[in-house]
């Protein structure tokens, strides 16, 4: 059968230009209808039309406080030496904060300075004129603008609706949204997958996206593999919603009938952008129950169909509710690592951000667009625009901020190996005012790029095997000339992690050699990887008689994930690791895994939410919980580095 393939790529810019295009010809392109809201229902709605006050606040001249109403030019004699009496009733009413004046009152005397008599009321001092009174209309006057049209209600907007007579105001009704995920594989996300199988999560992404940004969001039922079926699907979400979006199905597999059915029942008008993440964007309009409504295909992969929607469905969502689309603060920034990058794509790169010292760094995340947890830790997107073929290490760039530009000044940034008991820091730290943000680059790695002041600190266990010390030797060598403090942290257990059962018979490292065993290394640069060679070494064990030696991993969580899976027999790794997998420990060696801390970081106010958690006996309870580690120096200067 001769199916239709990717039209072809076009740059972002045509394929915007292309659907606004048809939104303009579908009269699209703008505001959807009007709707009346009482003020109860109006918080994030965004306003149709102007609103004009139709009652001043306050409505009279009102008391500031509770006190004595007076004519203040009757009191300004008083003192201590010649108090005033006022008659109680005439001269002097009593009123509570928000009361109306008499209208021959021009001020007010507080409690707390009247002393009230039987029949009057005694002042030692003068009340200036208009003093500890609201005017009539101080806040709002009748006839004022207190919201322009294109507005989203905040809290605050209500009470000041409230304030000037509005019960009720007219907004743009929210977009309907209905989203269809598609494939056979999917499962939904409160069903366990067997193998084979995948959990459904993107809908409840574009969903969260969609109304996070004003619109009404429809997450549909799975719709499997089958033409008819989502061809059918689509024309019945289209009924009663302004956009479908169709999850999966977009690129140009057997499977991937998405464009297909927006074909038949409309016009395809992009098959490919060229931005990476999100190259297999579908574009499309149909007809359908007499009306045109425009149909995204977005890519399955997680991190692709969360930056679709940032890019396409945020500014069209933006445009129905007639105001402006999202507009991420910037934040200048350091790139602490080169990154290559397709040129005839535009590239939208996840990156953590923290301030070290005087400059702004932003760290790369895993770029895979299936990696969603490279967008839960990303506080921003840099953009490397299309002709580019990359970025250096230390080449300025600008941070579409996720995340407040304020916690950039109070983010901690790790670079340098990996452990569970880090990960139990950073949930601890935002109770302190602070975050951690981190990217596991190994031990070695961690060093370079304190050696570039890009981290405040990192994890360190490299063991130089003609001494039998930690780390010491290393931050000699690679930050020569710098004080650099080495911090316990925790003693750990490495060995080797098998199949539960050990179904392989696995019992040393000699038995990697086999021909039956599959291994999965850890990468270049990591500490455990160094003490792998060392102990590969010490048995005089060649590297290329393990199958499998060069396939690498950056954690120790996914090398017990591999395991489990059946991808793999054995990897080396701590033991906490396999026992969150339920796998077989052969422990071989313990090691210290100290903090890495250039002494100006260390000593600086940023740090010290970083020692008192070092010194919670909470946090201890909780390494200690975990199986493989001892604390015999957690929190603890072992040595001093530099001049």
């Amino acid at each position: 059968m001769n199916r239709r393939m990717y039209l072809h790529d076009v740059a972002l810019a045509e394929a915007m230009g292309r659907f606004q295009e048809a939104l303009e010809q579908a009269g699209l392109w703008g505001p959807l209808e009007t709707e009346t809201v009482s003020l109860e229902h109006a918080l994030g709605r965004v306003t149709a039309e102007p609103v004009w006050a139709r009652l001043s606040s306050p409505s009279a001249t009102s008391a500031a406080m509770d006190g004595y109403a007076v004519r203040t030019s009757a009191t300004r004699l008083a003192s201590d030496r010649a108090p005033i009496e006022l008659a109680l009733g005439t001269e002097a009413v009593y009123v509570d904060t928000g009361d109306p004046l008499p209208v021959w009152a021009d001020g007010v005397a507080p409690i707390e300075v009247a002393e009230v008599l039987a029949e009057f009321v005694r002042l030692r001092a003068p009340i200036p004129p208009w003093s500890n009174l609201r005017p009539v209309a101080e806040d709002i006057a009748a006839g004022d603008l207190v919201l322009p049209s294109g507005h989203r209600v905040r809290p605050v907007d209500l009470g000041a609706l409230g304030s000037s007579g509005a019960t009720s105001l007219s907004v743009w009704r929210p977009p309907r949204v209905a989203i269809l995920p598609t494939g056979d594989e999917l499962v939904p996300h409160d069903q366990a997958p067997r193998p084979g199988e995948i959990i459904e999560s993107n809908s409840l992404v574009l969903a969260g996206q969609v109304e996070a940004w004003g619109g009404i969001a429809t997450r549909l039922p799975i719709v499997r593999d089958e033409r008819s079926t989502l061809r059918q699907a689509v024309l019945q979400a289209a009924l009663d919603h302004d956009l479908v979006l169709v999850n999966a199905g977009s690129s140009a597999g057997s499977e991937d009938f998405t464009a297909e059915v927006v074909e038949s029942i409309g016009r395809v008008l992009v098959h490919g952008v060229a931005v990476r993440p999100g190259h297999p964007v579908i574009l499309g309009m149909i007809e359908a129950h007499e009306r045109r409504v425009p149909v995204i295909g977005v890519p399955g992969f997680p991190v692709s169909a969360a930056l679709t929607g940032e890019i396409f469905v945020e500014p069209l969502l933006a445009r129905w509710l007639g105001r402006l689309p999202h507009d991420p603060p910037l934040v200048p920034a350091i790139l602490t690592r080169k990154v290559h990058s397709t040129a005839g794509d535009d590239e939208y790169l996840r990156v953590a951000v923290g301030r070290v010292g005087e400059r702004v760094v932003a760290a790369p995340l895993p770029r895979g667009a299936g990696v969603i947890t490279s967008l839960v830790r990303a506080d921003g997107i840099v953009l490397i625009p299309a002709g580019t073929q990359g970025l250096e290490a230390g080449d300025p760039v600008q941070v579409r901020m996720y995340l407040d530009p304020e916690w950039v000044n109070r983010t901690l940034v790790a670079l340098g190996s990996h452990d569970l008991c880090l990960d139990l820091i950073a949930e601890r730290l935002p109770r302190r005012g602070r975050r951690l943000t981190s990217a596991n680059i190994g031990s070695l790695g961690g060093l370079i790029a304190l050696s570039r002041n890009e981290a405040h600190f990192g994890g360190c266990h490299l063991l130089d095997p003609e001494t039998g010390e930690y780390n010491l030797r290393f931050v000699r060598q690679y930050l020569p000339g710098r004080r650099v403090i080495l911090l316990g942290f925790i003693r750990r257990t490495q060995g080797l992690l098998v199949a539960t059962g050990n179904p392989k018979g696995i019992r040393g490292l000699s038995d990697l050699t086999r021909a039956d065993v599959a291994f999965i290394n850890r990468q270049r640069g990591a500490g455990t990887r160094l003490l792998f060679e060392h102990l590969l070494a010490q048995e005089r064990i060649e590297p290329a008689a393990i199958r499998g030696y060069t396939q690498e991993t950056y954690t120790h969580l996914t090398v017990a994930a591999a395991i489990a899976s059946g991808q793999v027999d054995c990897g080396m790794g701590v033991e906490a690791a396999a026992a969150q997998y339920g796998l077989d420990f052969l422990p071989i060696a313990e090691e210290r895994f100290d903090l890495v801390v250039p002494e100006d970081h260390y000593r600086s106010e940023v740090f010290q939410p970083v020692l008192e958690v070092l010194a919670d006996l909470h946090l201890h309870r909780a390494i200690l919980a975990l199986p493989g580690y001892r604390l015999p120096d957690i929190g603890r200067v072992l040595h001093v580095v530099g001049p």
